[in-house]
């Protein structure tokens, strides 16, 4: 299945641009790849795909791939469908259609509360878990229903306060069970209903893969060769990304960027440590995320269930399971085109799926300040942080969500513009740079073909 023949390329000098520096990008990890796409005013201007997704399937733009928590972005938009439809409302009590959910103290949290990131409803640890219940959907949504709250605990190294909280578990639970109550429908069919079938991407974007796809998403490299007959994870040691420092000719590789130079301005300004006056990976990660203001009470109480079992999430069990904040699997093609409706300010191909008054309170800057678990200032949106850029000064008004593993995609609505990138390489968004690469390279080169 394609629908490559479908994409209008506006700009070749940009196609042929981005196609290099995803080739570039590919560093040392070939055989793994991934996809990218760029749509403006409804367009698709620009994609580009590198290395294997299977041992025996090329990355194309429309691969299934597992992307993490960029699927909350996809999770958010489809609620804002439903607050355009008014089966939802930001600032009413999640508890005024979802009774149980008052109870431990939540009887007052609302929408807006939740989607920026305010409620403090972020210590998946307080919920007594196993890997099994995880994956059980009904279980955890009565079991998110039932949780108390949670105030995040202070960093002694820094009397900063944190003004959010990043949920990253727990919300795709929230939401989507609240999403099942309005509708009246599973996630999945409201998903399909509302957001992927409007947008021409029902077959290409899913929480819960169907057991007839789920050969089809895009693995890891180490996987290739797996044993299809015994691949099951579930309960067993999670393998971790692997660090590794970056070759000679990696270093040479982000030395050629058009963004090297901002970025080592930024190191320069900010006195970071470097050897021989060049940038590895780490350091330039650091001028997007400060490594240093991770709180790691908070980060566990997020992302650690109590059983402190790991799961496997590229294990078929657990891509067929729903666990919407983790386990997003979205083609490229089907992000990008998400957040070109979204770039467009709620409307696709003529058809509106976000009203404008909806638009402007989903777009609309909600907190800013340090997050309690993620270590950046995240200037969340409703479901969405802002787009990360530092070379860049006019992209202020952009937003959307990234992965665990370095996914992303995001719009620009003063340019029109969207952006998806997706991959199967053996990373996670705090060791990585492509997503911050590449979205450098986007706003620079596009503002440039528009001049």
């Amino acid at each position: 299945m394609t629908h490559n023949e479908n994409i209008v390329f506006s700009n070749t000098e940009l196609q042929q641009h981005l196609q290099q520096l995803l080739i570039d990008l590919q560093l040392d990890d070939a055989p793994a790849g991934g996809s990218l796409m760029v749509y403006q005013a409804g367009q698709c201007i620009a994609q580009a795909s590198v290395g294997m997704a299977q041992i025996d399937m090329p990355w194309q733009a429309d691969t299934l791939s597992l992307n993490f928590s960029t699927g909350k972005g996809v999770l958010a938009t489809l609620a804002h469908v439903l607050v355009s439809q008014q089966r939802l409302a930001y600032d009413t009590p999640i508890a005024e259609y979802w009774p149980a959910f008052a109870a431990n103290g939540k009887a007052d949290i609302t929408l807006r509360m939740l989607m920026s990131h305010q409620a403090d409803l972020f210590a998946i640890s307080t919920i007594d878990v196993d890997n099994e219940t995880l994956l059980d959907w009904d279980k955890m949504v009565d079991l998110v229903a039932a949780m108390p709250l949670t105030t995040p605990s202070q960093d002694e190294k820094s009397s900063a306060a944190y003004h959010s909280a990043y949920s990253a578990l727990v919300y795709g639970w929230i939401l989507g069970g609240l999403i099942e109550i309005v509708s009246e429908m599973s996630l999945a069919k409201a998903l399909k209903h509302y957001l992927t079938t409007p947008l021409g991407i029902a077959d290409s974007c899913y929480f819960g893969v169907p057991t007839e796809r789920v050969g089809e998403v895009a693995k890891l490299t180490k996987d290739f060769t797996a044993d299809k007959g015994n691949n099951s994870q579930l309960g067993k040691k999670r393998h971790k990304p692997t660090l590794k420092v970056d070759s000679e000719a990696t270093m040479q590789t982000y030395q050629q960027l058009a963004s090297y130079p901002c970025w080592l301005q930024q190191a320069t300004d900010k006195q970071l440590n470097l050897a021989d006056d060049k940038l590895n990976a780490v350091q330039i990660n650091r001028l997007y995320f400060s490594h240093g203001s991770i709180n790691a009470n908070n980060y566990r109480a997020a992302l650690v269930p109590a059983s402190k079992q790991p799961i496997d999430y590229y294990d078929e069990q657990v891509m067929q399971a729903v666990i919407p904040a983790a386990n997003g699997v979205v083609s490229a093609q089907a992000l990008a085109t998400i957040y070109a409706m979204l770039a467009n300010g709620g409307v696709w191909q003529g058809k509106t799926l976000i009203d404008s008054r909806t638009f402007e309170q989903l777009s609309a800057l909600q907190v800013t300040g340090m997050d309690a678990v993620m270590p950046a200032e995240m200037s969340w949106r409703l479901g969405y942080h802002r787009l990360f850029s530092i070379c860049n000064n006019n992209a202020e008004q952009g937003f959307g969500h990234m992965g665990y593993n370095g996914s992303v995609a995001w719009c620009e609505p003063t340019r029109q513009l969207s952006f998806a990138f997706v991959h199967n390489f053996d990373v996670t968004m705090l060791n990585d740079i492509r997503q911050f690469a590449l979205t450098e390279a986007i706003l620079a080169l596009v503002d440039k073909t528009n001049e």
